[in-house]
């Protein structure tokens, strides 16, 4: 299974690098001047507090917000035709998507946007050719080896980051004697629905790392999202990562501990562009990220599951459970990315062997801040 999951890294790593090598692009250099040629101006209802620092990685963060329906619609001359690759429609971090598409927020700047399910491995390549035109993923290991085999495609939006109380994050089933303070991890089994490559190497990182494991040091288990849980409780696996609301199913039952999960103030993941919106009409990207963050703003500034009314909308648009949507912490969208946060997801790849060789490709190769800087008004 090991095997498996690593090959499936390289095999759309090879893709995009074949995608990279058709494609028309320009190099990074170009596509920086373009972006510091464009002319950003203040936006109304999007002051201060519509940026923060990248540097600032305090879990405490509050992220960055405007006002209540800014930033404001600036329809583009002619409708674009935009689609959006993701994994699910379900998952509740997809939802200012798709409350975006139902309250008509991409109408309004003039984009026809289309969300289409795919799996990430299946996405990257269309991608990387501009068979579509952006991508609600995350900037994972096969993402770092299509950059690195000549392609321009860069994060340009962040998604949201657990909320204090969320305990979504790796779990490990305890041995007789054992205690959450004192859990050896090297050797264990991991349930994963990734496997190697996923940005949750990073926090695993974290977890492991204060628990006498490493990503070199357990053992992957590949398994169905239905199956992650199953597995953990009769023993096929000795931890999982378990998402929101899963982890419900284990929190403050004996037996089970929670050594860690997702850093508190930093996404790991949102939209990712490709040639397209990055150099081919910069307008409609940033008119799209623009649509994304005035949802952000309007519905979710704050702690949306707190109205009633409004979880039960979410609930139907999502096609999930009411109950099960309520049963967790409302996440904290956030559309910033942090600084060095790419450098940190590439140390961890390389620890599971899952990136090409190399030094680590520089954020100014795998980020671009611009187009939501300019979307709020900011000036760097």
């Amino acid at each position: 299974m090991k095997r498996r999951a690593y090959g499936a890294v390289v095999a759309v790593a090879a893709l995009l690098a074949s995608a990279a090598c058709s494609a028309s692009h320009t190099d990074d250099s170009a596509t920086q001047a373009g972006a510091r040629q464009r002319t950003v101006r203040p936006v109304e209802g999007c002051g201060a507090k519509s940026w923060t620092d990248p540097a600032n990685l305090s879990p405490t963060r509050a992220p960055a917000r405007c006002d209540s329906g800014a930033p404001a619609p600036k329809p583009l001359p002619k409708t674009r035709k935009l689609t959006i690759a993701t994994g699910t429609l379900s998952a509740e971090y997809v939802a200012p998507l798709e409350v975006a598409l139902d309250k008509g927020e991409f109408k309004k700047e003039g984009l026809d946007v289309t969300l289409k399910v795919l799996p990430t491995p299946d996405a990257l390549p269309l991608l990387a050719k501009g068979d579509i035109d952006a991508l609600w993923a995350a900037p994972e290991a096969a993402v770092m080896n299509g950059i690195r085999g000549g392609f321009d495609i860069k994060w340009v939006a962040g998604n949201f980051s657990p909320a204090a109380g969320s305990k979504s994050g790796l779990w490990v089933r305890l041995k007789k004697g054992e205690s959450a303070a004192s859990v050896p991890m090297a050797g264990r089994t991991l349930g994963t629905m990734i496997g190697k490559g996923s940005v949750i190497a990073y926090p695993m990182q974290k977890a492991l790392a204060s628990h006498g494991g490493g990503l070199d040091r357990i053992q992957y288990r590949q398994l169905g999202s239905a199956d992650v849980l199953t597995a953990l409780r009769n023993g096929g696996v000795d931890s999982a990562w378990l998402l929101d609301p899963v982890w419900r199913n284990v929190d403050g039952k004996p037996g089970y501990a929670f050594l860690g999960g997702q850093p508190q103030g930093e996404p790991l993941g949102g939209m990712l562009y490709g040639r397209s919106l990055l150099n081919g009409d910069v307008d409609a990207g940033v008119a799209l990220l623009r649509a994304y963050i005035r949802t952000v703003n309007t519905y979710f500034a704050s702690d949306y599951k707190a109205d009633a009314a409004f979880v039960t909308y979410l609930a139907k648009l999502l096609k999930t459970d009411g109950t099960i949507l309520k049963s967790t912490p409302s996440l904290r969208m956030d559309w910033e990315i942090r600084a060095g946060t790419t450098t940190r997801l590439q140390s961890a790849y390389a620890a599971q062997g899952a990136v090409q060789g190399g030094d680590p490709l520089p954020e100014a190769k795998t980020v671009d801040r611009s187009l939501y800087e300019e979307a709020v008004g900011h000036t760097p």
